[in-house]
């Protein structure tokens, strides 16, 4: 703990150094196993990093990757941590994993942590008009999704104790994340023939139904909003989510509808690296992008 609190004091002077990024240092208070919500009799839940004495701190929803498959709200421990110490709450969350076409089902899962965390911002002492979302991989599209389809959605789980509460969210941040649900299938068929996340994701393959590939791409809803800004963060090494075809092509797309959009290739980066631990390692490939994160967080949210 020690090694860290030393590493994330060093981060701070850098960023602080020049580029007007707060060096504020806060403890830490950890409020785990919150349950946010109960989907189809399951209970649904996060743990929340806080930075303590912080009066309505911005804070961010984290949504875990791993393929929809697997993967659990631990994955964000380190990066709840550093920000919780830089002022910003974490909400890390688990969501449905696992079962063939649980699409929407995780997209409403994810919509519904950042409906409970605007009811309950009082008891947080979070500021409900300062939330953003994160995701990594398969969490980067739960992420985008719900940044875009804000006010829509709203067909299932009606009796969510938060079920009228607003999901906008003010930024948007997504490590290696899937956007293009056609093109990720194509290219999972290349590197995985047979075995596509996507394809079982969804339920169903594009050849028999592709309009739930093109309606469940986050690509295709880029015009539905122009009020959040976006930042995505990809290793130039990544043969698992295509950067040119997924981050890429999706900036390019928000951009154009009106958005602010920027995209972060990390040099020698492949896939599943930032869940890694970076405290103790200022030549990580997360310590490298946090000057430029913390920048983002700072001017939009």
């Amino acid at each position: 703990m020690r090694a860290m609190i030393g590493f994330t004091a060093a981060l701070m002077g850098l960023m602080s150094s020049g580029n007007g990024v707060s060096a504020a240092e806060y403890e830490i208070a950890n409020r785990p196993g919150v349950v946010y919500a109960t989907h189809d009799g399951i209970k649904l839940v996060g743990d929340f990093y806080l930075p303590k004495g912080l009066a309505k701190a911005p804070v961010l929803v984290a949504v875990h990757g791993g393929g929809w498959r697997s993967g659990g709200r631990n994955d964000y421990r380190y990066w709840g941590l550093f920000l919780a110490r830089a002022g910003y709450a974490v909400f890390a969350i688990d969501y449905r994993l696992g079962e063939p076409g649980i699409y929407p089902g995780a997209v409403y899962d994810t919509k519904a942590a950042v409906q409970f965390v605007r009811a309950n911002a009082a008891q947080f002492d979070v500021d409900p008009n300062r939330i953003g979302i994160v995701g990594d991989s398969a969490g980067g599209y739960l992420a985008a999704m719900v940044a875009l389809t804000a006010g829509r959605l709203n067909a299932a789980y009606r009796d969510d104790p938060q079920a009228e509460t607003p999901s906008d969210v003010k930024v948007m941040v997504g490590f290696y994340g899937i956007y293009d649900m056609l093109s990720q299938w194509k290219h999972d068929m290349s590197v995985t023939p047979g075995d596509s996340i996507v394809q079982d994701f969804l339920g169903v393959s594009p050849v028999k139904n592709r309009q739930i590939y093109l309606q469940s791409s986050p690509l295709n809803h880029a015009a539905d909003r122009s009020d959040v800004a976006f930042l995505f963060i990809c290793g130039e090494r990544d043969h698992l989510v295509d950067p040119a075809s997924q981050s890429g092509a999706f900036v390019a797309a928000l951009t154009k509808a009106g958005s602010q959009a920027s995209l972060i290739m990390v040099p020698g980066a492949g896939h599943s690296w930032a869940t890694e631990q970076f405290e103790n390692n200022p030549h990580s490939y997360s310590a490298q992008v946090i000057p430029r994160l913390m920048r983002f967080l700072k001017g939009a949210l």
